[in-house]
């Protein structure tokens, strides 16, 4: 199935001809049409940047909104693109404005770039409420920029198109292809053991991450960049083509020329998130064995958009969607795999009957024109349906009087033998309680313990971190242990593994049951049933309710202090409250 799309107007085409393109429809031109003391200064402004009339007027403004950064590894060769996306927007008759807006960069920034999505999406809303825009590209990749641009295009509800970074190419060490973030689990955990020199661990380092892009295993961002194609908001092909081909610099010049189209045609976030292409972005989720992390990103996204969306209904589609991408880490392949092998298009293809085809995407076409026709030219990537990875989808959500409002846990990526377990719980109060203590030859740890880690969540850690993923303690290592029942009210890597409980709600910063649990209580997880349960009497749980002291807050001042105020639970989506739903009638008045 081709992408490639033409332009819908050459650079000089007169729109008067076309009377579907009448400039005076374009949001912009309440900036530079009138014959105004104020109209004056907008043009003359540009003007004094070298812009002339022929390049602002009658034409819509589209802008680039980049996430580059020189501290962001994913978004390295945004600086390209960005100039790749004005070629399109020039050839197809609009006025490019490349907009910087922050850089979440995963790897660099503490304690979490989760900390910050709301502020991206709110300086995204902000930015596109507050200029002349009549669409625009948004430039993203590394995990919280996806939902955060977004949710902020989504509450603006001006036309977006997103352009995902794109994955980085696969690596090699010696003979073996290694996956960001899942080796870098694994290979930690045998150089703990004692069965990795540092020489090695140094070469594993040095090639890890081979090219710009995201990681390429099907981590947070990759996930997120399938959901968002899978909402309708990329071109065909988008989510999955690596980041440094020649096909990608092809890709930021469609969105540029379909940015245009955008704009003219006035197709806004509102027609594209509903209820059925939220349905889509859940199984799209779930056959790709996707990042825990878009559950509580598609809570959010649903809330800008004003559609009711809960926790089960992740686990309702997760049972009724069969996983069929065996992509790491809870498969066996990576992301140039999947892309060589048919890509997003060819995986929703073999689901068919179980998506709403009608929804509409950026494209210009139904979600089900727009994969119908592609083909699956590997079936070991791409599983059929008679030959899933696992008949059903790799998430599952938990609840019990441990997580009264739900936990998640990715089984596909867990140990098969710890799906029924009961154990006794060794607790850390926060993460650097949990670093001192986790390698001490004394900690009284067994494979069947649980071990439990709290103050980890959007208010306790700050902002959520990826510090689910606990550590085996070295001395179960050394003895060969790779898995236990990990529990806490944290998030983990999309890229990581293991029998991980995750976004225990609510939290125990704010005094959910997590935080009354202590060492030795026995902790049980049944997920064939979809519990969690804490083996304690209702009476021993109100006595130490009585002595739970509330933690002081994190934040005196600034965003921080803003946050802690407003961040809704896990289970909500850790967005504001104050920014649930759209606000296009908030324009700017002062012309």
């Amino acid at each position: 199935m081709s992408t490639e799309r033409t332009s819908a107007a050459a650079p000089n085409a007169s729109s008067a001809a076309q009377p579907d393109r009448d400039p005076a429809r374009l949001r912009s031109q309440r900036w530079f049409a009138p014959d105004s003391l104020r109209g004056f200064g907008h043009r003359s402004r540009l003007k004094g940047m070298g812009v002339d009339d022929v390049d602002f007027r009658d034409r819509p403004v589209v802008a680039i909104l980049n996430t580059w950064s020189d501290l962001n590894t994913c978004h390295s060769h945004f600086r390209n693109r960005a100039d790749e996306v004005r070629r399109g927007i020039l050839q197809a008759g609009g006025f490019p404005v490349e907009v910087p807006v922050m850089s979440l960069g995963e790897m660099m920034m503490k304690p979490t770039t989760m900390l910050y999505r709301n502020l991206l999406a709110m300086e995204v809303e902000e930015v596109l409420r507050c200029h002349p825009i009549d669409a625009a590209v948004l430039m993203g990749g590394c995990d919280k920029t996806v939902p955060a641009m977004l949710m902020g295009a989504i509450s603006a509800d001006i036309p977006s198109i997103f352009l995902p970074a794109g994955p980085m190419l696969k690596a090699r060490w010696r003979d073996v292809t290694l996956g960001s973030g899942s080796d870098v689990w694994k290979y930690w955990d045998e150089r703990n053991a004692g069965n990795l020199c540092d020489g090695d661990w140094n070469a594993i380092e040095n090639c890890i991450a081979r090219s710009a892009g995201t990681c390429m295993t099907m981590g947070t961002a990759s996930t997120m960049a399938c959901v968002a194609e899978a909402i309708g908001f990329t071109l065909p092909g988008a989510a999955c083509t690596p980041a440094v081909l020649a096909e990608h610099s092809r890709l930021a010049v469609r969105t540029g020329r379909r940015a245009v189209d955008l704009a003219w045609e006035d197709l806004r976030p509102a027609q594209l998130v509903t209820a059925e292409s939220l349905d889509n972005a859940i199984r799209t989720d779930m056959t790709i064995g996707g990042s825990t992390n878009a559950i509580v990103h598609l809570l959010a996204i649903a809330g800008r958009a004003g559609v009711p969306l809960t926790l089960d209904r992740f686990d309702e589609l997760s049972q009724s969607t069969p996983m069929l991408g065996d992509l790491r880490p809870s498969g066996r392949f990576l992301m140039e795999d999947f892309y060589n092998a048919g890509g997003l298009a060819a995986l929703l293809s073999q689901l068919g009957d179980l998506l709403n085809l009608d929804c509409p995407t950026v494209s210009g076409q139904t979600l089900g024109q727009q994969i119908e026709g592609a083909e699956v030219i590997d079936a070991e990537v791409i599983r059929p349906r008679d030959n899933p990875v696992s008949p059903a989808g790799g998430t599952c959500v938990l609840r019990g009087n441990l997580a009264p409002e739900g936990c998640v846990i990715k089984s596909v990526a867990a140990d098969p033998g710890l799906m029924q377990h009961r154990g006794p719980a060794i607790v850390f109060d926060d993460y650097a309680q949990m670093k001192k203590r986790i390698d001490d030859p004394d900690l009284p740890v067994t494979a069947d313990s649980v071990l439990i880690l709290r103050s980890a969540g959007a208010l306790g850690a700050p902002g959520m971190p990826e510090w689910g993923m606990l550590p085996i303690p070295k001395k179960l290592l050394q003895q060969g242990v790779r898995d236990m029942v990990r529990i806490s009210d944290a998030r983990m890597s999309g890229t990581s593994y293991g029998t991980c409980v995750l976004h225990v709600s609510p939290e125990s910063f704010s005094g959910g049951p997590l935080a009354l649990v202590e060492d030795g209580d026995e902790i049980e997880i049944n997920i064939p049933e979809r519990t969690i349960h804490w083996h304690v009497d209702q009476a021993e749980a109100a006595r130490r309710r009585e002595c739970w002291v509330q933690p002081a807050p994190k934040f005196s001042r600034g965003y921080g202090q803003m946050y802690s105020a407003h961040v809704q639970g896990a289970h909500q989506g850790c967005d504001f409250d104050f920014l649930a739903g759209r606000s296009p009638d908030q324009e700017p008045d002062i012309f």
